[in-house]
This record gives C-alpha cells, sequence and structure tokens, in this order.
C-alpha cells in the first residue's frame, strides 16, 4: 500500500528546484522552500522522531499554524508511518481536550501555549511521552522540559537513513492509518475520521484528474488541508495572509494582492471568503487574471457569489464548488457555468442545490428516510429518480469507521453483501436523470410538522430557503424547527438592508410573505424573523447552525 509522502518523494526527485510552499514572513515578503528542501527537511524530523522512540502506529496530535512547519510536520509524520490527528481548535478548548482524551495521543507536535495546556491536564493524556515543540520555548521553559524542539532538530545533519513509511506502510490496520481527522462538529459531536494512506492518496488523484491540476501550478491555498493536497500533486502553495480559521474576516485586499503577485492559476477558498473576495473586485475594479480554477466547498454556493466571481477570474476560467464531507470527499462536483445556465434557476423554484455529477470511484444511491440504524444491507429501500431521500456513497476515499464510537458507526455505515464499507451522508436529496444530486440539506434540518390527515408534512430546508433567496435583499434564509414545532424562516438581509424601522420592516416582511405563498413548499410558513447574522461553523464560517436557531423563542 502506497503512503501518501511518497507523492512528496518522487515530486522531490523530478522538480526539485521548484517552490512548495510560499509563506508570507510579516515583513511584506515570503519564506519559500523548494520540494527538494521539503523532501530533506521531511527526513530529517521523521528520523530524528524514530530516533528517539516514536513508533510506527503511535498517534501524534498535531497544533501548529498552517504554514511551512505545519506541512513539514505532516508529511514527516508520514514518512514515519506515525498516525496524525488533526482536530480543529475552533470547536473550542472543552471539546477539543475531550476529542483528543478519547484517541489517546501518544505525544504533541505543537507550539508551546499547547504544550503548557497539555501539562496542566497532564491526567488526560497518560499516554503522549513523545512531544516536538514548535517556535520559541520562552516564556514556557520551565513548563517544556524534555522532549524535542522542530530548530533543534533542523539544526542537525539529514540521515542518509530512508523513513520507514516513505516507500510503503504495513498491511497491519492500525500501523497503516495515516490519520484521525475530527469532524468539525457543526451538526453534531466532533467524531474522529479514521484515514488510510489509500484513501488520502484516491483523494489526491481525484482531485488531479478532475480538475486537471498539472506539476508547476500555482495554488493559494486558503483552507490547509488543500495545501497539503498542493504537495501530492507538485503545485507551489501559497499560504495567504489570514486566519484559515476565520475566512470570513480575511482581507480580501490581501487576498488578491497575493493572487496576483504569484500568479495563481487556482485558489481553494471557503464560499464565505469568495463572496468577499468579489464584493472587493466589484468595488475596486481589480481582477485574478491568472485563476483559471476557483475551488470552494464547506457549503453549497450560492448562484449571486458565482455570478459575482465569475467576471474576475480569468475569461476561459471557472469556479467549481466540490460536494463532500469529512468522512467522504469528493464525492461530486459542478461548474458554476452549469449552474448560472442550468440549475440556479431551478433552484429558485425551490428544487434543491444541483451539486452535480459523482467522481468515477464514487458509487452512489438515495434511500429512504429513516433516522434509526440500518443494520443489514437488505433493510435500505433505494428510492427511484426524482424522490427525495437520504444520499448513500461508497468507494476507496469513503473513511471505513469513526474512531472510538461504535454508536455513530451503527448510524452511519452500512456493509453490503460484496463487504464495501457504504457511508451514510445525513443529507438528504435526489438524482436527476443524468446522474446529478441536487442537494436539499440535512436530514436533521428537516421540519416535520404532525398531522392528523392525510400525512406528516416535511419541510427541507435548502428547498424552502431557496424561495426566499430570490428576494434581492436577502443575502441568506435559514429554515429552522420552532420551539412549537412549526417551520419558522429565518432571514438575513444584506447589511444595507437591514429594516431601520417598523415601516421597512413591515414592508420587507410583507415582500417576503408574498415570496412564501408563491410555492406550495413555503405557503404554510407564517413565521419570518430577522438576524443581522446567523451563527455558523467554525471551519468554513458558512454552514447555518439551524441547531442552535430551533432553540430561539
Amino acid at each position: 500500500m502506497p503512503n501518501i509522502a511518497s507523492r512528496l518523494v518522487d515530486i522531490a526527485q523530478r522538480s526539485p528546484n521548484t517552490i512548495a510552499i510560499a509563506q508570507p514572513d510579516g515583513n511584506g515578503d515570503y519564506r519559500t522552500i523548494t520540494f527538494a528542501e521539503l523532501d530533506r527537511d521531511t527526513n530529517r524530523i521523521a528520523n530524528a522522531l524514530l530516533e528517539n522512540g516514536v513508533k510506527p502506529g503511535m498517534k501524534i496530535a498535531l497544533f501548529v499554524r498552517y504554514g511551512i512547519d505545519f506541512i513539514s510536520l505532516v508529511f514527516a509524520l508520514c514518512k514515519a508511518n506515525v498516525t496524525l490527528i488533526l482536530i480543529d481548535p475552533g470547536m473550542g478548548i472543552r471539546r477539543m481536550l475531550d476529542c483528543l482524551a478519547e484517541v489517546e495521543p501518544d505525544g504533541f507536535a505543537a507550539i508551546p501555549p499547547v504544550h503548557a495546556v497539555r501539562l496542566l491536564m497532564r491526567h488526560k493524556f497518560p499516554k503522549a511521552k513523545h512531544n516536538i515543540t514548535v517556535g520559541q520555548r520562552w516564556p514556557y521553559s520551565w513548563f517544556l522540559r524534555g522532549g524535542l524542539s522542530l530548530d533543534a532538530i533542523r539544526q542537525t545533519s539529514v540521515s542518509r537513513r530512508t523513513p520507514c513509511g516513505t516507500e510503503c506502510v504495513s498491511q497491519d490496520e492500525t500501523a497503516s492509518l495515516a490519520a484521525i481527522i475530527f469532524t468539525s462538529g457543526s451538526t453534531g459531536p466532533p467524531k474522529g475520521v479514521a484515514f488510510t494512506h489509500e484513501m488520502f492518496d484516491t483523494q489526491a488523484r481525484e482531485i488531479a484528474e478532475r480538475f486537471n491540476i498539472q506539476p508547476g501550478e500555482v495554488d493559494l491555498a486558503c483552507f490547509p488541508f488543500f495545501g497539503l493536497f498542493d504537495i501530492t500533486m507538485g503545485v507551489t502553495a501559497v499560504i495567504p495572509d489570514m486566519n484559515p480559521t476565520r475566512p470570513a474576516q480575511a482581507d480580501p485586499a490581501k487576498i488578491v494582492e497575493a493572487a496576483n503577485r504569484w500568479e495563481i492559476t487556482q485558489c481553494f477558498a471557503s464560499p464565505a471568503l469568495w463572496n468577499r473576495v468579489a464584493d472587493h473586485c466589484m468595488q475596486t475594479g481589480k481582477r485574478i487574471d491568472t485563476l483559471r480554477r476557483a475551488i470552494s466547498a464547506g457549503a453549497p454556493v450560492s448562484a449571486k457569489i458565482l455570478a459575482k466571481l465569475k467576471p474576475c477570474i480569468h475569461p476561459e476560467g471557472d469556479i467549481f464548488p466540490p460536494y463532500g464531507a469529512t468522512e467522504a470527499l469528493p464525492v461530486s462536483v459542478i461548474s458554476a457555468s452549469e449552474v448560472l445556465s442550468e440549475t440556479a434557476a431551478q433552484t429558485d423554484q425551490g428544487k434543491g442545490v444541483c451539486v452535480g455529477n459523482r467522481f468515477p470511484s464514487i458509487t452512489w444511491k438515495v434511500i429512504a428516510i429513516t433516522d434509526e440504524p440500518i443494520a443489514r444491507w437488505e433493510d435500505i429501500q433505494e428510492l427511484p429518480r426524482g424522490e427525495i431521500g437520504e444520499l448513500l456513497v461508497t468507494g476507496r476515499q469513503v473513511t471505513k469507521e469513526y474512531v472510538n464510537r461504535p454508536e455513530a458507526n451503527a448510524a452511519a455505515k452500512i456493509r453490503d453483501h460484496e463487504g464495501r464499507i457504504w457511508h451514510r451522508m445525513g443529507d438528504v436529496g435526489y438524482l436527476d436523470e443524468r446522474d446529478r444530486f441536487w442537494f436539499c440539506g440535512r436530514k436533521a434540518h428537516r421540519v416535520v410538522v404532525l398531522a392528523a390527515s392525510p400525512a406528516n408534512r416535511t419541510y427541507f430546508s435548502i428547498p424552502c430557503e431557496g424561495i426566499f433567496n430570490r428576494h434581492p435583499k436577502v443575502y441568506r434564509s435559514a429554515l429552522a424547527n420552532s420551539p412549537s414545532g412549526t417551520p419558522r424562516m429565518y432571514i438575513e438581509p444584506l447589511p444595507e438592508h437591514f429594516p431601520k424601522s417598523g415601516a421597512e420592516r413591515e414592508q420587507f416582511l410583507d415582500e417576503l410573505r408574498a415570496l412564501g405563498r408563491s410555492s406550495p413548499l413555503t405557503e404554510s410558513i407564517g413565521e419570518i424573523r430577522f438576524l443581522r447574522s446567523f451563527p455558523v461553523d467554525v471551519r468554513h464560517n458558512v454552514k447555518i447552525n439551524r441547531e442552535l436557531l430551533s432553540t430561539y423563542r
């Protein structure tokens, strides 16, 4: 089985002097590292770990700021055949500590403040004996006695010994586990997802082939995970001057400046960031003329954002919102050209959001919706095209299990007669006659109103919101269950159109109610409320926290 780090080794041999990573140095310039330098750096770190008692199959939690150190440590850990633990710190310290304790790390590669917390909470991490400090230890020197220092490792000579994981990984399932990556917890408790090297390799291959990504291209990687994919594809990863955990607060001027300075050909960013970039370009007249491939994920990208952004990039370029989840990525993709010319009009009529056709390695089905675990393959009920149900997927990039979560595995995983593991995406929608999936929202976000006759009424979030999003003053809307069990629609107006008086508010509400009455999907939604901003997820700043909205009174 190939180790994902072997891709770096191959690229370093073929393109040794090509810049692998460019990172802002804080003084208006960039610190860079070539693929050959990155390969040597990761060898040095991996061998230092092995020589200091780290064993293949051990688990190391990584808490390092996105940049050269982060990427070097990821590939070094892979080369040492160590299981990497990645957790989004935005989920909050309490949840983060609980997640870490659950997977029992053997050590931490982290900045000094994280090590200080680790030592103060040492009772939660009794196995954490193999630690690396990244950055200056002062003023944490008293806390951080012992362990390795990344700076000290880099001052040693490069061992000629090849790290054990570079060529292959053990067939033993424990030793071949590449990473445990936690879900953001935006629609439920965070769960550790088990990734093998084969899954990462499949993801890299599928993404490169579908988007025709070529070695030597330049990517402005606004999301750390995509920066890692860049390295596996021989693409220069330019790290933007922004906090990747707060994309909605990034300075769009800095994003556009970096994009033009490096003449990027592609960029991966959250829809929240693309919206800011598009507005900035429209206001200033600036463009990113070399950008041919803008990729956005984390939540459906509205046609409004796609329409604003498309004129800002290369005339032959396009925008691609791939669909998937931490547990299964990528699943499908569609282009902005297809959305704007065809599917957006249907979204406005409440048909859902088309997320395109599946990747070649994915097989999918839509099954009857149930909130209960499905223990046997015989118990699924596959639905015909056009009927809304729950999406079920399988493929080489689909993860097989959550770590130490038997109940979550029972709820989300199904084994078929051929032994393949299928993942229940937790999303509802339908397949059309062209085998495209139309996303209609999260299963947990549907609102079911109990009725005496003839049947219960189900409201699906995305189709209902599509009706209200047609209003030109609406930025986005959100369906939520009210405490009384009836559907309620929340509206986030564009900032300049938030009602400033009672009269404006009533006029706006009258217009929204008229829109609601225009569709059988929304004609019975009577309660509408305004919010200046919606609660959103910590990772992409774009998934609406409808669970929280449902608690509002």
